[in-house]
């Protein structure tokens, strides 16, 4: 009897106290913030080297900061500080210091003013470092009285909020690297991972919650049964592999080849990523939030997300985000399609591993 062989996708998590975030043709000056002239020279630094210092500086600044951003081209971490002192601190650690107006602690106030008074389905916020903003995005189904009310909140958060229209429908991507099928239900396997020396994998949570017994073929026997489930609020779910078939700590890349997957980490925003799912296969792209909060309607509503412009479509959930070897996160939803873009989703790793007392493996 053949062998089967089910790959893994890991996904780098995200999750870190202070985002970064880049994007292509975007300016240090915005109409609420400036540049500071450096007396030190800024660290080139790498997307995860640049995650580190700016999780470090989060520690020590404290309430000083206002989170941070690596910008890619310049390969510097920019950080957002109140002050010229905190700015100081930021230029002897090797960062680049950029002073702007919203405080963390104000920024966090609108995203609960937000939750308050505007928990609506087709929504989703965010904190970008980059406008010194809560960017909240609608997408096509808040119209009429949803959108009005929905523009009113934002409006009255003044300079701390913006608000954006998505072409799309947020949504969980269930239909989702390697295909895994719950009856006629297909997801996408995450990242094969180890619990008390045996073996399991992560997938998405919305997959776990609707599935309790998979294959890797439609139709075939049983290769592992739901351990554990987490939806909403969370997005992932571990399943005991029940048969003996090979379980390697990889992502398949779908030409051949696999990637190694050796840890899990933070995603950094600003990081250029990878995703793969059984649906649309690899596609890349880059993080442009941390801890984001998506309603996919119905009371389904996730937090703690990252958030990328890396395409997905359904049957791609519970697949794999990562950068080289490192699993960052497990999709979960979003809007558009990989012929039209938008955004999408995932539940970082790092959190997942930890709630199921799991390691990469």
């Amino acid at each position: 009897m053949k062998h089967r062989r089910i790959s893994r996708k890991r996904a780098a998590l995200a999750g870190s106290a202070v985002v970064a975030l880049v994007a292509a043709g975007v300016t240090f000056q915005t109409a609420n913030a400036s540049d500071d002239v450096p007396r030190f020279t800024a660290q080139k630094l790498t997307a995860d080297a640049a995650g580190n210092l700016a999780t470090t500086l989060d520690k020590t600044l404290g309430g000083d900061t206002a989170g941070a951003y690596y910008d890619a081209e310049a390969r510097n971490l920019v950080v957002n500080v109140l002050d010229e002192a905190a700015a100081e601190q930021v230029r002897q650690s090797g960062g680049k210091a950029r002073i702007v107006q919203n405080s963390l602690t104000e920024l966090k106030s609108a995203r609960q003013t937000l939750t308050d008074k505007a928990t609506l389905p087709g929504t989703a916020w965010a904190v970008d470092p980059v406008s010194n903003k809560v960017v909240v995005t609608a997408d096509r189904t808040v119209d009429g009285a949803a959108w009005d009310k929905l523009s009113a909140v934002v409006d009255g958060l003044g300079s701390k909020a913006e608000l954006k229209k998505s072409a799309g429908e947020f949504k969980p991507l269930i239909a989702g690297g390697e295909a895994i099928w719950g009856g006629t239900g297909r997801c996408s396997l995450g990242f094969n991972v180890v619990k008390d020396g045996e073996p399991y994998f992560l997938t998405a949570g919305h997959c776990t919650e609707g599935i309790t017994s998979w294959s890797d073929s439609q139709g075939g026997a049983e290769i592992g049964a739901n351990e554990g489930s987490s939806f909403p609020d969370n997005d992932y779910g571990l399943v005991k592999y029940t048969a003996d078939v090979e379980h390697p700590s990889e992502v398949d890349l779908y030409n051949g080849s696999t990637q190694a997957i050796t840890k899990a980490g933070d995603a950094t925003v600003g990081m250029s990523v990878t995703r793969s799912g059984s649906t649309t296969q690899v596609h890349d792209g880059e993080v442009t939030a941390l801890d984001a909060t998506v309603n996919y309607g119905n009371g389904d509503i996730v937090n703690g997300l990252i958030q990328t412009t890396v395409c997905a479509e359904p049957g791609d959930s519970g697949g794999s985000l990562f950068s080289g070897d490192t699993a960052l996160g497990l999709t979960s939803g979003g809007s558009g399609d990989c012929s039209a873009g938008g955004e999408t989703f995932f539940q970082p790793v790092p959190e997942a591993l930890a709630a199921y007392g799991a390691e990469i493996g």
